[in-house]
């Protein structure tokens, strides 16, 4: 029994390091935006399988960062991402190539991440992004309730707008934005948010249509929804011409085969009409209809024997 204990007890070790090695080399799939402070994002929601770069047994914040700017930045991560560890924690020191007196921030699912070290699982969406005041820390998180849609050309999609704030305690609340223009596209429309933070918002364009915002009294982190519309094939006034002409010279047809065949009937009525008649004609001249040509046929027959046997008797006597 004694022997048998320290043999399970190496088993469970052997399983537990397995576990450990498995949960460090798993991958999952994740959502990368990160924004310099330019109007629009230098990155949308950027799909990346965040693997366990730093080695620290567990998947996070930092590696999708990292693997993030290591397939999309010039010069990959080394030239644009840079990370340190201090009495906090990890934090970033440098995003997309700015080091920014280390003015970062930076969300997973619309939540204020507490660190680089936070855990990242399938299907997050990080936002990292870089202040654009760095003594007040002023600029807005913001965001809308649909990272991204599905519609049709020329269909409404309603979203809304919140940000990220503290109350008087300094406790986070989230709260509508108010009066925000909703760009589509980088370009500017006539559509605002109203007291609630909603707005509809009509895509015209098929494709991908990149919706954000921007606001006159507060400095928004620029939020992001793509909405991805199916191109809808209207009819033009062509091509509505074209199946008018068509179905005109159908019709047209029509009535042409049909005049046709009421000619050909016609015709054929008559030659029947008048063949009804020649028969009629023939029937007429046999001598049993008592017919007057007949008649007299009859006469100048009966009249010729008699004449021929007159002279026979002559010739005789």
């Amino acid at each position: 029994m004694k022997k048998i204990i320290p043999v399970l007890a190496a088993a469970l070790i052997s399983c537990s390091a397995v576990s450990v090695c498995a949960s460090a080399e798993d991958a999952v799939n994740v959502t990368v935006t990160i924004s310099d402070g330019s109007p629009s994002p230098v990155l949308i929601q950027q799909k990346v399988n965040v693997k366990d770069i730093d080695n620290d047994g567990k998947l996070t914040v930092n590696d999708a960062l990292y693997i993030a700017h290591e397939e999309n930045f010039s010069g990959g991560a080394a030239a644009g991402y840079a990370s340190k560890t201090g009495q906090y924690g990890l934090s970033l020191t440098k995003l997309w190539g700015k080091e920014n007196n280390e003015a970062f921030g930076y969300y997973v699912n619309n939540v204020a991440s507490m660190g680089l070290a936070d855990p990242v699982s399938e299907g997050n969406s990080i936002y990292a992004f870089i202040y654009t005041d760095v003594t007040g820390y002023s600029d807005a998180y913001s965001w809308f309730d649909k990272n991204a849609a599905e519609s049709k050309q020329g269909d409404e999609i309603e979203l809304t707008l919140s940000r990220a704030a503290f109350d008087a305690a300094w406790n986070p609340v989230t709260l509508p934005v108010e009066g925000a223009s909703i760009t589509i596209n980088g370009n500017s429309t006539n559509y605002k948010t109203d007291a609630n933070g909603k707005v509809t918002v009509k895509l015209d364009d098929a494709g991908r249509n990149l919706i954000s915002a921007k606001s006159d009294t507060l400095t928004l982190v620029p939020p992001v929804c793509v909405v991805n519309a199916e191109a809808v094939t209207a009819v033009t006034t062509a091509q509505a011409e074209t199946t008018t002409t068509t179905e005109a010279a159908t019709t047209t047809s029509s009535d042409t085969t049909t005049a046709e065949s009421t000619t050909a009937a016609s015709s054929t009525s008559a030659a029947a009409t008048t063949t009804a008649k020649a028969g009629t004609s023939s029937k007429n001249d046999s001598p049993k209809t008592g017919d007057t040509g007949a008649g007299t046929a009859v006469v100048i027959l009966g009249t010729a024997v008699c004449t021929a046997f007159a002279l026979r008797k002559k010739n005789e006597d």
